[in-house]
């Protein structure tokens, strides 16, 4: 789906600001704090202080990340998509520059607090890039990547996959600095539930007028199988079309673009789906029609 230019605009908008949700995170609760964040943000902070209690050599922990998400950026552009591989990078750079720009600044000596305000602010800004089609990099892709084959939910895959961290944390600086780093990670994959659950799946009918041209939209944009009903207005007497498809919230935001830039005047209800039965193919099985395989 090709994106409008106020789209492409809301999608920088995001980045910026999910960039420095994240980078006031880090600098003004977890750092300081000596508590450590989710994926590569928090694999950064851990590299940045061993580095300098061991060497001394002091290597900013946004230069880290931006190191780190390289070679789970190549993962993403091959297993995930490029659009969404690309916009990622972008918001990892995002987070990177306004790391290395702010100041590493206490604003809480209490480390429950620090844990908390720290985990929800990065979760908020996890979950938003999330939301409009990307992420912030690191653990992100790769648990997105597991969330499409596992079906479970990204934030808890999230932090089953932060475990190496904590126990790093604990063994390394202290436990107390460990046990605040899981009260952080789980504030964090809370928020990011909150806002995304891309393992959720929705049942979308939409009432149109342009149905052939609907259909059309969104069979070029996804790949999940969409009933025709006929129907009639009852206050209007007007005939028109109700179009029943099920996807997963991941794929919610393609399909309102791609709604809104077809058939503006079209009216859709979402519905929470609580289990399906029959044929709904995951992501790799819709790759594989995309390139025109079967998906036996």
């Amino acid at each position: 789906m090709k994106l409008s230019i106020s789209d492409k605009n809301k999608r920088l908008v995001i980045i910026v600001f999910s960039g420095l949700l994240i980078a006031l995170s880090l600098n003004f609760f977890l750092i300081p704090g000596n508590i450590f964040g989710a994926g590569a943000n928090g694999i950064a902070q851990l590299l940045s202080a061993i580095f300098y209690d061991l060497f001394h050599i002091k290597i900013g922990t946004g230069y880290l990340i931006m190191l780190i998400n390289i070679p789970i950026g190549i993962l993403g552009w091959y297993k995930v998509g490029r659009s969404f591989t690309y916009y990622s990078v972008l918001t990892v750079a995002s987070s990177s520059l306004f790391t290395v720009i702010l100041p590493v600044h206490q604003l809480s000596t209490n480390p429950l607090m620090a844990a908390l305000f720290g985990g929800v602010i990065s979760g908020i800004g996890v979950g938003l890039a999330l939301k409009f089609g990307f992420s912030t990099g690191g653990m992100d892709i790769i648990a997105l990547v597991l969330a499409k084959t596992t079906g479970k939910t990204v934030g808890s895959l999230m932090l089953s996959t932060n475990m190496i961290i904590i126990l790093t944390a604990g063994f390394y600086f202290s436990w107390e600095s460990a046990l605040y780093t899981i009260i952080s990670n789980y504030a964090m994959s809370r928020v990011v539930d909150d806002i995304h659950t891309s393992h959720q799946k929705l049942t979308a009918f939409i009432v149109t007028k342009e149905a052939d041209l609907v259909v059309g939209a969104l069979q070029k944009s996804l790949i999940r199988g969409i009933t025709v009903i006929d129907s009639k207005g009852a206050f209007s007497n007007e005939e028109s079309k109700v179009l029943m498809l099920v996807i997963t919230r991941y794929e919610l935001y393609n399909l309102k673009m791609t709604i809104s830039d077809v058939d503006p005047n079209a009216f859709m209800n979402l519905v929470n789906t609580a289990d399906i039965e029959g044929n709904f193919l995951n992501s790799d099985q819709q790759e594989l029609l995309r390139k025109g395989q079967s998906t036996k």
